[in-house]
């Protein structure tokens, strides 16, 4: 399809330069900044109009892959019940309905019994009538059971209202407050802590305490964080015995304590921050324990006594290795587990405590696969002998087990059903590494299906990507990517330097003044796989979304001749402005990752990559860019912006299209049937532009 026979929006063009360290950026677009002007919503209305006229012909793919999407998905569902306290906890769907079903029963004599009446505590079915977007942000129950407090958001711009429940009686109280982000509950379940966010920069800054009963304008301020590159968030330790209030920024955190039976008291500092440190804590039998990267990047684990000082105090209990990061520790009461990650894989070990809380040796939990996700899942009770964990990969569906402590065993207690026909064994995963123009190996994880794929240049071939903060790209499976493994797609995902795949060092490689090698990573993942028969060199699309929108634009900027399809979503691609504004939400805390481009050399180098600022006549792949007007993580403006001014240089009639969600924000769709419906679009896109419609 080219875009010969349909008219893309003329957006006007209003010069607003702005000149720092001798070097000016040109901005045409900067008045799309408006939000609700009239010309502003005409003309994102313009695009969206554009964009439907465009995938016109696509509708019956769509209904089709979204009809194929829907018959790998039981609608109607149960998750596994876990336990916290009297009561075991579950999530149910309904077929027909968006949203889920938050309900509870009790326990009988310490076990699940589906025969005890259920007690629906939350349904957002119920939450979300009337409304365009509905988002749960947070659900804690109170120790005494009776009480919920939850936050929503109703437009998709992460700005949440605290809502507290009387479980028995099913009713909200007055209680509320807004702009809430963490929340916990008081031992004596009548005081609840909260966090808020500033209202210009959504920076969590504010710890408040809240009785019971009393209106929101008269609850104490415990705390204000001042650093603007920190922001705060509160919780509890696993046995309940402390609230733990942490300050965090990219690079650096501190924590804080109080009795959770005395919440009149004041929290007290377990460590002071010191820049480049980062630390979290739990509790048990009167040890603190932190996990620590203060004598390294791949973190360590200490413990001091509540009561005990300061770092001079701290005693080693787990030592850094230098060559596998430890992500996670969690602390039960008789053991302890160790998440690390080795060779961008995780791995979960099991220790018990000796009776002078030295630890036992460790007993791995294996998986039979080459590239996987494990991790814990919701362990909450700190009295147990098991441990629940998570288990899938890109061609198993998720799975929950019980690991025995005791005996070293796992069970099966669910893996998600797949209906519509899937068979596991007709798809084959693998894990490969490519290397960096710097001599850098570089995980790539594969999946494709077995009859269709040949490793002979001929597959369509989809490569995902993100590579930023330390986020380790998850490698779990799709029910929807069935349709394009089905078609013959050949999917991979690069675990790129500037995530935390492979530790802090590896985020660290790629962000800063060495981020270009993110984008370099992606380039040289997408040869090798090429040049290995992965799929033909004329049929590439690649997809990232937000940070990894970022990516997208800046390689399709330096290879627009490498991918033939781009997927792009909410993506950061007005690297310079965005930055240079610091009343926007996010900027001042990211100048621990992209740079402070107010600092003459961090301008240069960010400006050598900036999407927004880098593009040039010539030829560029089709692509789609999505975004939504309530974003509150990347304004809809930059990939506005970045679409206008990019069809004033592209020389060739691919198309290039723009779609803006007006009832939603950085996530999308908020409805599960919507989010479907979402990703069929998409596909339908990639799928018609690589020639794979099936």
């Amino acid at each position: 399809m080219t875009e010969s026979t349909l008219l893309p929006p003329v957006a006007r063009r209003e010069p607003t330069p702005t000149t720092l360290h001798g070097h000016t950026l040109e901005d045409d677009y900067r008045w799309m900044r408006e939000k609700g002007s009239p010309e502003v919503t005409s003309y994102l209305e313009a695009e969206n109009a554009y964009t439907a006229a465009s995938m016109k012909p696509t509708e019956q793919l769509q209904a089709t892959l979204y009809a194929e999407m829907l018959s790998h998905i039981k609608e109607t569902d149960e998750s596994v019940p876990f336990r916290y306290g009297p009561w075991f906890y579950y999530t149910r769907t309904v077929e027909g309905s968006q949203y889920a079903i938050h309900c509870r029963r009790q326990a009988v004599d310490g076990a699940y019994d589906a025969a005890q009446p259920e007690q629906v505590m939350l349904d957002v079915n119920q939450l979300a009538v009337g409304q365009a977007f509905m988002a749960v942000g947070g659900m804690v129950v109170s120790p005494s059971g009776r009480l919920l407090a939850y936050s929503t958001d109703n437009t998709g711009f992460r700005q949440y209202t605290l809502h507290i429940r009387d479980l028995e009686t099913g009713n909200d109280l007055s209680d509320t407050a807004e702009r809430v982000g963490s929340f916990v509950w008081a031992a004596d379940s009548s005081t609840l802590f909260y966090t808020t966010e500033d209202e210009v920069t959504k920076r969590q800054d504010k710890l408040f305490r809240h009785r019971l009963g009393t209106p929101a304008a008269e609850d104490a301020l415990i705390l204000e964080e001042k650093d603007e590159r920190f922001n705060i968030g509160v919780g509890r330790t696993r046995d309940g015995r402390y609230l733990i209030l942490e300050a965090g920024s990219h690079t650096t955190s501190e924590s804080s304590y109080l009795p959770s039976d005395t919440p009149g008291g004041v929290f007290l500092v377990i460590a002071p921050r010191v820049d480049e440190q980062e630390y979290t804590v739990d509790h048990r039998d009167g040890l603190f324990y932190i996990r620590v990267n203060d004598t390294g990047k791949n973190f360590r684990v200490v413990t001091v006594p509540v009561d005990g000082g300061g770092r001079e105090a701290w005693k080693e209990l787990v030592p850094e290795d230098k060559d596998i990061p430890l992500e996670d520790f969690d602390v039960f009461a008789g053991f302890c587990v160790l998440s690390r990650r080795e060779l961008g894989l995780t791995t979960l070990a099991v220790a018990r405590f000796n009776p002078d809380s030295t630890l036992a040796a460790p007993h791995s939990i294996s998986f039979p696969e080459p590239a996987y996700t494990a991790a814990g899942n919701i362990n909450r009770e700190f009295e147990t002998t098991v441990f629940r964990y998570s288990y899938q990969s890109l061609v198993a569906p998720a799975s929950i087990y019980d690991y025995d402590v005791a005996g070293g065993t796992s069970t099966l207690l669910k893996q998600q059903e797949v209906p519509g026909g899937f068979d596991s064994s007709r798809y084959a995963s693998e894990r490969i590494w490519a290397t960096a123009p710097d001599g850098v190996s570089i995980p790539v994880s594969i999946v494709y299906r077995r009859e269709t794929f040949k490793q002979n240049s001929s597959n369509p071939l989809y490569v995902y990507g993100y590579g930023s903060y330390g986020y380790p790209l998850p490698i779990g499976f799709s029910a929807s990517r069935l349709s394009l493994l089905d078609r013959g797609v050949v999917l991979a995902y690069a675990h790129i330097r500037g995530g935390g795949d492979l530790g802090d060092n590896w985020h660290d490689a790629g962000k800063m003044m060495v981020k270009r090698n993110t984008f370099t990573d992606f380039i040289a993942i997408t040869e090798h796989l090429v040049a290995q028969g992965y799929g033909a060199k004329d049929r590439v699309a690649i997809e990232g979304g937000s940070a990894g929108g970022l990516l997208m634009g800046a390689v399709t900027n330096l290879r627009p001749d490498l991918f033939r399809v781009v997927l792009s979503h909410v993506p950061f691609v007005d690297v310079m402005n965005t930055m240079l504004d610091a009343s926007l939400p996010l900027t001042v805390a990211e100048y621990e990752e992209w740079g402070n481009p107010n600092e003459p050399e961090a301008f240069a180098y960010m400006s050598s990559y900036s999407p927004y600022d880098n593009l040039k006549p010539g030829a560029y792949p089709a692509m789609l860019v999505k975004t939504s007007l309530n974003d509150s993580q990347v304004m809809y403006w930059e990939p506005a912006k970045y679409v206008a001014r990019l069809r004033t240089l592209k020389t060739n009639q691919l198309p290039l299209l723009l779609h803006i969600n007006m009832d939603a924000g950085h996530g999308g769709a908020s409805g599960r049937y919507d989010y479907l419906k979402e990703i069929a679009f998409d596909y339908a896109f990639l799928l018609r532009e690589l020639g794979a419609e099936g």
